[in-house]
């Protein structure tokens, strides 16, 4: 291999005295596949869409889309007019980006309702773009390539400053991965990627990695995009509603649009739902420049503490939270557990996340 494919990488300063707030998620993912469909339900128009796991960022844009084109060319929409009133159940990446859909179809009456608006397991979400930690069954892949390949385009739009609605909340920045199958993007190669090249990271410490590079990885600012997307739906006049919702029955609107995540066992009385838990420790007194890229590595499943089988990996993504200083910057994770919830934190996985950086890197 030549010189040229050796890059040289600063790991991030690991100490204690720089990791910064420890985050725990819940992505809502369903087994077999995300909901994206339409029914009627007691006498109501009910769109679903929820349960993408890990991937509602990745394949949020395409994916409201596509449940959006579903809606209007549902046999049970003919009287759906542009100023009919739809519901949105659900204020996370999914719940707002139904909503920018359906403003850009032109739309006028859109209300979206939630539990919260605020510390969603969207606004913490690490950032890559990649579909990963979801279920999909094969006969689905197809549209998920497709759907995946959209909110590409979507994101890179953002990123090269060319989209007609949001000017930041994106990046193109190396993505590094140990295979290509651990990316799952190379459906998206010679559609929207070029191909992934062969290169081995030197950390400078005696330290080498084997890996490969889409040089043209995405790094989506999910608080950033939050706030953009909360700003331009409030500029069109959606509404924003804090309510808890348990019955499609406490909605007046009859045309519903379903993003309630992990609220869609209750909701949809959907058994399919399961809870994959995270940890994620932020970054801070860092230096920027040396975080301008994006690392994930699988490593062995494991079972926890509290006998929950675990998927352990290493990441470290460019992310920044709102309102921390500039230097504040990078989050290491993470974990991917199968039926954790808040009562089920598994505190030790944050040491053990840790470690298996340090060991990456090569830090003593």
């Amino acid at each position: 291999m030549s010189c040229s494919d050796v890059r040289k990488i600063t790991p991030p300063n690991l100490d204690d005295a720089h990791l910064g707030k420890k985050i725990l998620c819940h992505h809502p993912m369903r087994i077999g596949t995300p909901q994206m469909s339409v029914e009627s339900v007691n006498g109501k128009v009910v769109a679903h869409n929820y349960g993408h796991g890990g991937s509602g960022w990745t394949l949020g844009p395409g994916s409201a889309t596509y449940v959006n084109d579903l809606l209007q060319k549902s046999e049970y929409t003919t009287d759906l007019k542009k100023n009919t009133p739809i519901t949105i159940i659900g204020a996370g990446a999914l719940g707002l980006f139904t909503a920018y859909d359906l403003t850009q179809k032109g739309y006028t009456r859109i209300t979206i309702i939630a539990n919260q608006f605020d510390n969603l397991t969207s606004h913490n979400a690490g950032g890559l773009l990649a579909p990963v930690s979801m279920d999909n069954a094969p006969e689905m892949q197809k549209l998920i390539n497709q759907i995946g390949i959209d909110a590409y385009k979507f994101y890179e739009a953002i990123a090269t400053k060319t989209h007609k609605d949001f000017s930041d909340g994106a990046l193109i920045i190396p993505t590094y991965f140990e295979k290509r199958e651990d990316s799952g993007l190379e459906p998206y190669v010679g559609v929207v990627m070029q191909p992934v090249k062969d290169v081995i990271l030197d950390f400078g410490n005696g330290t080498t990695r084997n890996m490969i590079s889409y040089d043209d990885g995405i790094f989506i600012d999910t608080a950033k995009m939050m706030e953009n997307l909360c700003s331009y739906l409030k500029g069109k006049g959606v509404t924003f509603k804090q309510k808890k919702v348990t019955s499609f029955k406490e909605i007046k609107n009859r045309f519903i649009i379903n993003c309630s995540g992990l609220g869609a066992n209750i909701l949809n009385k959907d058994s399919q739902m399961l809870s994959i838990q995270g940890h994620l420790i932020m970054l801070k007194d860092q230096k920027p420049a040396d975080l301008h890229h994006m690392i994930l590595v699988y490593f062995d499943k494991d079972k926890t503490q509290s006998g929950q089988t675990v998927k352990r990996s290493f990441y470290m993504f460019p992310k920044h939270l709102p309102n921390t200083g500039v230097n504040d910057i990078g989050v290491i994770g993470g974990t991917f557990i199968e039926g954790a919830t808040a009562d089920t934190p598994n505190e030790e996985e944050f040491s053990i996340m840790m470690k298996g950086a340090k060991t990456f890197y090569g830090i003593a």
